[in-house]
């Protein structure tokens, strides 16, 4: 078998999600911050901000159970075998800051968690894309402020190297705890990381 380390790496993680019915292996990136942090819970509201193309979205929903329910939403659309074994969620296709998702988000919530993995379409140069992650990050933690019940928590994606402080104060006003998290199965030469809040002031 060819190909270096880091590469079959990689391919394992897509491999095992693809065995396990997840269209990305980003799913293995909330699985480990749901061990470690237990942020999902059987019965919770879930909204998923970036869903697309499913994977955060049907792992939430099987933690949360039939009491529970999960709204997912996106630009793209989500994986239409998503959307079948989603049978506790609703999937809307979408911008997060437009009128139809403000309506659908204000119907569904509040919720207990708001998770968002989402990403902003990458040009290569550092620092503007650090700059649309930045903003991407700003539009996810107002919808937060508005829609997560008191306790709740949020886990969300940004690209290092930009404004992590300015968001850092943000959720630290927001939530009692915040914590970065760099989960295992991100790629090596990704500058992504992930900042986690809980319980929502």
């Amino acid at each position: 078998m060819s190909g270096n380390q880091p590469k079959r790496k990689h391919d394992h993680y897509t491999q095992k999600a693809k065995s396990e019915g997840y269209p990305a292996r980003s799913v293995y990136k909330l699985k480990e911050m749901q061990q470690k942090y237990r942020l999902i819970k059987p019965g919770n509201s879930v909204l998923d901000l970036g869903a697309a193309p499913g994977s955060w979205s049907l792992y939430a929903s099987e933690l949360v159970k039939e009491s529970g329910s999960v709204l997912a939403l996106d630009l793209q659309d989500i994986d239409p075998a998503v959307k079948r074994k989603m049978t506790n969620g609703k999937c809307l296709r979408a911008d997060m800051l437009s009128e139809e998702a403000g309506e659908e988000i204000a119907e569904a919530g509040p919720f207990d968690v708001v998770l968002s993995d989402a990403a902003p379409a990458t040009t290569g140069n550092r620092t503007v894309d650090t700059g649309k992650s930045f903003t991407l990050v700003s539009h996810v933690l107002t919808i937060t402020e508005e829609h997560l019940k008191e306790g709740g928590s949020l886990v969300v994606k940004i690209f290092q190297g930009g404004d992590e402080q300015a968001v850092l104060e943000r959720m630290r006003n927001l939530f009692r705890k915040v914590k970065p998290y760099k989960p295992k199965a991100s790629r090596k030469p990704s500058f992504e990381t992930y900042f986690i809040g809980s319980g929502k002031r």
